[in-house]
């Protein structure tokens, strides 16, 4: 019972903020230009016109960038952030340099990506990469740096070497950090995907958002907008769902 009115509570907290938003927003149109704020209920005719135009079909370019970029943060930043969690040297030879990067933007490493890789997909998952990385790499040494110092010591009295140690103990009891750590990453991605799309050329989200600014159609960059955020909200709440069976597991 308690947990049907958690979900419950889950499901109609965000619909009532939605509601209260759209309405706030339908006020404030009215005291505006349509080309400055366009009201919702016309957003509701565009983005029928987009979807029936192929706005998926952008967008689904957009998530698959977003997705490679995410499956090559994660390439680097999971042996990365085991080998800082179990490496004192590790630690302090690699966290200075890691802490500096990410006071670089990676839209400012934009131009040299496209210097050296040319355009195309390949260098837009790049720079998603770049964004996934350190939240993905900071959640994985988090998870390993935490686990239980009993666990981990009555293992090796049992004799488990490292691999086994990993596989049957480490990885699963940091699963559900390093999955927070995806999920924020994957969303970076996304915003990844559309920026590098604007500076490197591509055929996703961000392609259109360049088209109708240079068109000052507003309505058009909102459509977008708003179907950009639902994808976002769409992969946001399946790794939520993944983490909750993973935590059950």
């Amino acid at each position: 019972m308690q947990r049907a009115a958690s979900r419950r509570q889950t499901i109609a907290a965000p619909v009532i903020f939605a509601v209260i938003v759209v309405l706030l927003w339908q006020a404030a149109s009215l005291a505006v230009p349509a080309r400055v704020l366009p009201a919702p209920n016309d957003l509701v005719d565009r983005l029928s016109l987009e979807l029936s135009n192929g706005i998926l079909g952008y967008t689904l370019v957009t998530l698959t960038e977003s997705f490679l970029g995410c499956l090559l943060g994660l390439l680097v930043a999971l042996p990365l952030g085991y080998l800082v969690a179990h490496s004192d040297w590790a630690n302090r030879a690699i966290g200075p340099y890691l802490a500096a990067s990410q006071a670089i933007p990676a839209v400012a490493l934009a131009p040299l990506i496209v210097l050296w890789f040319g355009y195309g997909q390949l260098p837009i998952a790049l720079l998603c990469a770049l964004l996934v990385f350190f939240p993905i790499f900071v959640n994985t040494q988090l998870g390993l740096t935490t686990l239980d110092a009993d666990i981990i010591g009555a293992a090796q009295l049992d004799g488990a070497g490292r691999w086994r140690r990993l596989v049957s103990i480490e990885a699963p009891l940091a699963l559900p950090s390093l999955l927070a750590g995806i999920r924020n990453g994957f969303v970076l991605s996304v915003t990844g995907a559309v920026v590098g799309e604007f500076v490197m050329g591509g055929q996703g989200l961000g392609l259109l958002l360049s088209v109708y600014r240079d068109r000052s159609d507003t309505e058009g960059m909102f459509a977008t907008l708003i179907v950009l955020a639902a994808a976002a909200v769409g992969i946001y709440l399946l790794m939520r769902a993944l983490e909750r069976r993973v935590r059950w597991w």
